[in-house]
């Protein structure tokens, strides 16, 4: 409803006094505090969330068929609309029947754990999220049934860590990013050499967001001491994360952002964003807009395998490898001198079908090919699971 502008505010009317009378079910509750996420109000929708998940934490999500073949169980955490994977979006029309289980920091996991075939941590490795992934990992040794991204491996995705644990890679570059506090940004603003006190790499102009933000809140690219007193006077977060600025302009004096999904070891494009600005995502890419840049969206994701899939072939291959999660997203661009340059990877990031088709007839395509792909995952693990059993 939201991804078509539908209005809101009247569907959280009949909700919230439903919530005040008592009569909200748990499931009309999550949607609630979902609504109020997509409104704008984060603690409001935090707030409602946490009254329903103290009382209830296991909820199935509508399936395509009555009898589904497969049942999932996604281990979620207690967190904001952002931080756990909207894996629902893969399971589309797949006659597999998803479970959510909440896991709080209120309870501990239950025993015996809701009855399904296979499992997949959706939690992300956000800070809000660590105590799930670390109840997850507790009993990770004794899981009935086979578990996908292991909580231990999403932890290796902080934007810190991330630089360490790919550093090395052919074809591949990652600027390193270092957690630092706001008093510790504040004495950047003092000198131009202030940033090799934390990095011998780092210098002017660098790249600074908020600890725990998403989808380019706070997000500056800081130029000089004086930039870097003016951004901090206009927040008011403590902690922030750091790293170096790259320029990965194109030719044409545009930047293209990708963002890759990879499923089961092999990596599928997602989206390309196209903009005269380096802070992209795709939001702000103005895509709907271009034909142009929609045509370039379109061949990307046509010739993905023969073209950028083969072009960066050894820095894929290494990165998946060392990252080791079942699935994930990368959003990553190329540098000037041709190698790989990651942003960040996540497997949190939405993936979805819900562009319209009037102006990206080519998306739905390839969205089923990801989708295809997660579903044949399922019914894989879970299956030779099965053939071990029997």
């Amino acid at each position: 409803m939201a991804a078509k502008g539908i209005d809101l505010r009247p569907l959280w009317q009949q909700l919230i006094t439903r919530l005040i009378d008592g009569t909200i079910e748990a499931g009309e509750g999550l949607d609630l505090s979902l609504i109020a996420q997509l409104l704008g109000d984060k603690p409001a929708g935090l707030a409602i969330q946490h009254e329903i998940l103290v009382s209830h934490r296991l909820f199935r999500s509508p399936c395509a068929v009555r009898e589904p073949r497969l049942r999932v169980l996604a281990l979620a955490a207690a967190t904001d609309m952002g931080s756990n994977t909207p894996i629902e979006f893969l399971l589309e029309d797949s006659g597999i029947e998803q479970l959510t289980l909440y896991v709080i920091p209120e309870a501990e996991l239950p025993e015996p754990l809701p009855d399904h075939d296979i499992a997949i941590v959706v939690a992300s490795g956000s800070e809000d999220c660590r105590d799930a992934l670390r109840k997850i990992g507790l009993m990770m040794p004794n899981w009935p049934r086979p578990l996908l991204n292991p909580p231990h491996l999403i932890g290796n995705l902080d934007r810190d860590k991330l630089h360490g644990w790919l550093q090395g890679i052919a074809g591949l570059a990652i600027p390193a990013t270092a957690a630092v506090t706001r008093a510790r940004l504040s004495g950047l603003s003092q000198s131009a050499a202030a940033p090799f006190d934390i990095a011998t790499d780092f210098a002017f102009p660098v790249i600074v967001r908020p600890r725990g933000s998403h989808a380019g809140a706070g997000l500056a690219k800081i130029d000089d001491p004086a930039a870097m007193e003016r951004y901090l006077g206009e927040r008011q977060e403590q902690e922030f994360f750091i790293s170096r600025f790259v320029d990965y302009a194109g030719h044409d004096g545009l930047f293209r952002k990708y963002r890759i999904v990879v499923v089961d070891g092999r990596p599928y494009a997602c989206h390309l964003a196209v903009a005269d600005r380096w802070d992209i995502w795709y939001l702000n890419a103005g895509m709907s807009l271009s034909a142009s840049k929609r045509l370039e969206e379109e061949t990307f994701m046509r010739t993905f395998d023969a073209g950028f899939a083969r072009r960066h072939r050894t820095a894929l291959a290494g990165m998946i490898d060392r990252i080791g999660l079942d699935y994930f997203t990368v959003d990553c661009a190329e540098t000037k001198d041709g190698a790989l340059l990651i942003f960040e990877a996540d497997n949190a990031a939405i993936v979805h079908n819900m562009d319209p088709p009037e102006i990206f007839p080519y998306k739905a395509p390839q969205m089923r090919k990801v989708f295809d792909a997660f579903v044949a995952m399922l019914h894989h693990r879970a299956g030779h699971t099965r053939e071990r059993a029997a």
